[in-house]
């Protein structure tokens, strides 16, 4: 059946503004408590590669920088090679058999992963990782299985199962997420220039996985739905009217809502680190406080700090840039664009 053959897929990041915090415990397949709304980063990739093994099992290795050369504009400033522990290797082989069984097939892969960005500590990796593993086995059990394969709105809600926020990365740019699936939204804004203040890229110590258990023990849990759920929908007005300052101040707010379920949870934990205030604070006092305008603002769960700026802001996000670096590690969307080319 063609054993030679390598079957390769991409998919991007995406940073949520408002957040999936909380599950529907009773379903077991990564249901929200609350509607989400993202932001898509293309630039940010995790990539996958699929071949058929003689092996019993399916096996996962790392997918070496050399092999990007194979995927199309795939090259990064900021290759990741992951060193996945037993359980997330489990996790995401799991997730292919839960993608083999859709399309009854019984032979095993080998199957090698990497992202263009670094990993755990709170950049969606696992959206991004478990999205392209889904498309890309896709390819590979349609063509294999001779069964038709999925649509896009399919392959969300299959890659919803081995990771929630990865049914957002299959949409581009704005992704909506509710009880009944994701899908794109079109809203005023139709691409925006992305950093992320990378204060620790070391792994996190708790993982996504576990904060979604854990803020439902938070007093604050309770109202948490009715809160986002008035939230998504005015920062969706703001966002198609594109009143900026509205947006800005409704995402704050929202990130700020997940810290408080973080702190106030059973046992409590927290992502923020001195350096994230730092850059917060200076944010806050040199953009919208001294200008009345800056960029968006938002964090996901980890350390690292979220802006997106409209395209016209293009001078202030170099300036961002220019002030923390090379305190802060700065990961710009035009600074992918411009790598990309050159290396081209």
């Amino acid at each position: 059946m063609g054993e030679s053959k390598i079957w390769r897929a991409s998919a991007p990041s995406n940073i949520a503004l408002i957040k999936y915090m909380g599950k529907i415990d009773n379903l077991g397949d990564n249901r929200p408590s609350n509607s989400s709304l993202s932001y898509t980063l293309d630039h940010l990739q995790s990539y996958v590669e699929l071949k058929l093994t003689r092996e019993t099992t399916d096996s996962w290795q790392p997918l070496e920088r050399t092999n990007l050369k194979y995927f199309e504009d795939a090259l990064s400033p900021s290759f990741n090679v992951p060193e996945l522990s037993e359980h997330s290797k489990t996790r995401f082989l799991k997730h292919l058999q839960f993608l083999k069984d859709g399309f009854q097939f019984q032979e095993n892969f080998e199957v090698r992963s990497a992202n263009g960005f670094p990993a755990d500590c709170g950049l969606a990796s696992s959206a991004s990782s478990f999205a392209a593993l889904t498309v890309c086995a896709n390819l590979a059990l349609s063509e294999l299985s001779e069964r038709k394969s999925y649509t896009q709105t399919e392959l969300s809600e299959m890659s919803r199962h081995g990771s929630g926020s990865s049914c957002r990365s299959l949409f581009f740019p704005w992704s909506i997420w509710d009880f009944d699936g994701a899908r794109p939204i079109e809203l005023g804004f139709k691409k925006l220039i992305h950093q992320v203040a990378v204060v620790d890229s070391s792994k996190k110590k708790v993982s996504s996985s576990e904060a979604h258990k854990r803020v439902t023990t938070s007093p604050l849990f309770e109202g948490r739905k009715e809160r986002a759920e008035n939230r998504l929908k005015q920062l969706t007005a703001a966002l198609r009217s594109q009143n900026w300052s509205e947006s800005y101040q409704l995402m704050w707010s929202e990130f700020w809502d997940m810290q408080s379920l973080f702190e106030t949870a059973k046992p409590h934990f927290g992502y923020l680190s001195a350096e994230s205030l730092q850059v917060l604070r200076w944010l806050q006092e040199n953009t919208w406080e001294k200008t009345g305008d800056g960029p968006l603002i938002t964090m996901d769960a980890g350390p690292n700090i979220h802006l997106l700026y409209r395209e016209n802001q293009r001078e202030l996000a170099e300036k961002v840039q220019r002030e923390f670096v090379p305190m802060v590690n700065i990961l710009s969307s035009y600074d992918f664009e411009s790598y990309r080319k050159q290396n081209t």
